[in-house]
């Protein structure tokens, strides 16, 4: 491929911060979701598969790895891996960042594990019911996997019974979703089912 930083519009010696931002603006400008029934769509497919190249290509690296060892967001390979900084981003409360690495993911490779971490950001905010809806498809797609299915009981029993796993009642605010204590309650009990996130969910509380 052509150079990956002239791809992403960034100098070398730009920061992997600063790699992840460019990456994350030409995601959002080139989402295939933003070109449906468009006669462009072909081209953005082609225009966002380049761009997740590029980025996979200078992570990997900085990281000292080979492109076998590939954690791209474009889909290809079913590895744990692949979604290895999007797990991290949720580790570290970086909800929107994650999100916009997950939406950047062309819907055609979006497996089960991109269910999974969709609705964990929807956990993260508060919003259950979409997070159901996520951890189900995940659970749907990939019925032997626990990771998905722990997540979908613990959000199914705080639904069904108002309390999370601490006991404590969860109460709604105005907009449907949790109050910011009960978010925070909630990502904890997500964190102990979601352990291969490797490590704290949140630590607001």
């Amino acid at each position: 491929m052509t150079d990956p930083y002239k791809v992403l519009g960034v100098s070398p010696n730009a920061t992997d911060e600063e790699v992840r931002a460019a990456y994350r603006e030409l995601a959002k400008k080139y989402h295939p979701d933003n070109y449906a029934n468009n006669p462009l769509s072909d081209l953005a497919n082609e225009k966002m598969s380049e761009i997740n190249e590029a980025y996979d290509t200078i992570m990997n690296m900085r990281r000292g790895k080979s492109s076998s060892g590939s954690s791209s967001y474009s889909g290809s390979g079913g590895g744990r891996s692949q979604f290895a900084d999007i797990r991290r981003l949720i580790n570290a409360n970086r909800i929107v960042e994650a999100e916009e690495l997950l939406n950047g993911v062309p819907e055609g490779s979006r497996n089960a594990e991109w269910y999974f971490l969709k609705g964990s950001v929807f956990y993260a905010r508060g919003w259950l019911n979409e997070a159901t809806n996520y951890f189900s498809r995940a659970v749907s797609m990939d019925p032997q996997n626990t990771e998905y299915r722990a997540a979908l009981n613990q959000i199914s029993y705080q639904r069904n019974t108002g309390f999370n796993t601490q006991g404590n009642y969860q109460t709604m605010n105005n907009n449907g979703g949790c109050s910011g204590c009960d978010v925070c309650s909630s990502l904890i009990c997500a964190d102990c089912c979601c352990e291969c996130m490797g490590g704290d969910l949140i630590r607001c509380c």
